[in-house]
């Protein structure tokens, strides 16, 4: 007989143009036991995107006013605009056994970390993208088609900073190859669900049973 064990929180942090969207979104399409959090942000909403779906969209005083009301695990402006992710979701969602992911800046995915090291005594998994070049990076970036020069220009210089902060992460992978890096992810998430402490939870009557003693 086995635990409904508390879920796992994932962060995935990469440059802008990396694949990370990408990826998760692969990712989550193959693995019903994840879940995405849908981030709060003042940034305009784009053509396709759904409000709830992709974001929940706010104004900067509605943003302001969830970060008074410490609403949000982590929060950060980047590249103009605020993103938060909400507390209380989140942790509802754990408490049900599900695993979230989040989609997260270097900036964000170190204060989720701290949020559940502090508040809740726990640990995530922080993993970190790499593009296999910044030639190919600056490539996907112009590819997409959303943003001028100016833009990518910048973006390829948040780029430099994001990278420098790969050592916080615990797993990098390199999406050179797309699926090759999608199993990557897909064999992350599965060893942390396979760990010691996620096991012994979650079978700890079956290992009770198998190193019970008779008299």
């Amino acid at each position: 007989m086995t635990a409904t064990v508390r879920g796992n929180l994932f962060t995935v942090s990469a440059p802008s143009g990396a694949g990370k969207t990408s990826l998760v979104n692969a990712l989550l399409a193959s693995d019903q036991r994840l879940k995405v959090s849908v981030s709060h942000t003042t940034r305009p909403m784009r053509p396709g995107e759904v409000d709830g779906v992709n974001y929940h969209f706010v104004d900067a005083a509605t943003f302001t006013h969830m970060v008074g009301d410490n609403r949000f695990l982590e929060h950060a402006t980047v590249f103009g605009n605020a993103y938060g992710t909400s507390k209380a979701w989140v942790n509802q969602q754990l408490d049900c056994g599900a695993d979230v992911i989040l989609e997260i800046d270097w900036q964000g995915a170190q204060q989720t970390h701290h949020w559940l090291a502090t508040e809740l005594g726990e640990s995530g998994v922080g993993i970190f993208i790499l593009p296999p070049s910044m030639a190919a990076l600056q490539a996907r970036l112009t590819g997409r088609g959303q943003d001028n020069e100016a833009v990518i220009a910048g973006r390829m210089a948040a780029a430099v900073d994001e990278v420098r902060h790969y050592h916080h992460a615990d797993y990098l992978i390199v999406n050179d190859d797309f699926d090759e890096a999608l199993v990557d992810l897909q064999a992350v998430i599965q060893a942390q669900r396979l760990s010691r402490g996620q096991q012994a939870c979650q079978y700890a009557e079956l290992l009770a049973a198998l190193i019970q003693v008779s008299d």
